[in-house]
């Protein structure tokens, strides 16, 4: 069990350190090594993992055909490919192999207890957190079509253009909903300020409706945990 945490740890440690250089914008001569030995460490967990599929899938000899396409060993392989400089120039001029750095943090999910014990109340109070999201895409599409029809497309007292698409009123309230309101659109008429105000008052209700489910699912998720530990 102790190995199973050091060797947890190090690949958190390898995690970490691998996409320390995506927070600067200046190339260090101490990312290459760092970036040389991250890699060789996921190589080595990719061929570990995949000469072991046989005791996680548990299909016999099958395990090793489907391993490669598991959701987690294409997470690897995507944390591997930027390492080996598989991706054309073309594409590293868009960055893309920036990008796939930070698909490594999806890995933290297989190494963390915490993490995983989330993901598993996630999975369970799945229904919940469906209905909780459909309330909200509905509650936001209304929100943004009364608020699209009832607000003039250009502000008669500035002349700036306030809801010029329905994409506008959909960004404006979906922030609102969430309670941030950036300020960038705003509403000038009474009734898109009353709107307003109701968006902000459901976009609590809504936003806290979900939190109190998965506190409590949370916590009987880790008081089983630490029973069978």
């Amino acid at each position: 069990m102790w190995a199973s945490h050091v060797y947890d740890s190090v690949m958190l440690v390898m995690i970490l350190l691998s996409i320390t250089p995506l927070m600067f914008i200046e190339d260090y001569p101490i990312f290459r090594p760092i970036e040389i030995v991250s890699v060789i460490a996921f190589i080595i967990d990719y061929i570990l993992r995949w000469s072991t599929a046989d005791m996680q899938l548990k299909r016999g000899w099958k395990s090793f055909l489907i391993y490669p396409f598991t959701p987690m060993a294409i997470i690897d392989l995507l944390s591997i490919l930027p390492g080996l400089n598989l991706i054309s120039p073309e594409f590293k001029l868009l960055r893309l192999t920036r990008l796939l750095k930070i698909v490594r943090l999806l890995k933290i999910f297989r190494y963390s207890d915490k993490i995983t014990i989330f993901l598993r109340v996630l999975t369970k109070e799945r229904q919940v957190l469906l209905s909780v999201l459909m309330l909200a895409v509905f509650y936001i599409f209304i929100t943004a079509l009364v608020m699209f029809n009832a607000e003039p497309h250009i502000n008669p007292e500035t002349g700036e253009t306030t809801f010029d698409s329905f994409f506008d009123a959909l960004y404006w309230a979906t922030v609102t909903l969430t309670t941030v309101g950036y300020g960038d659109l705003c509403p000038v008429t009474d009734i898109g300020r009353v709107v307003s105000m109701l968006s902000s008052l459901f976009g609590v209700a809504i936003i806290a409706l979900p939190s109190g489910v998965i506190t409590a699912s949370y916590l009987e998720e880790l008081r089983e945990h630490r029973k069978n530990n």
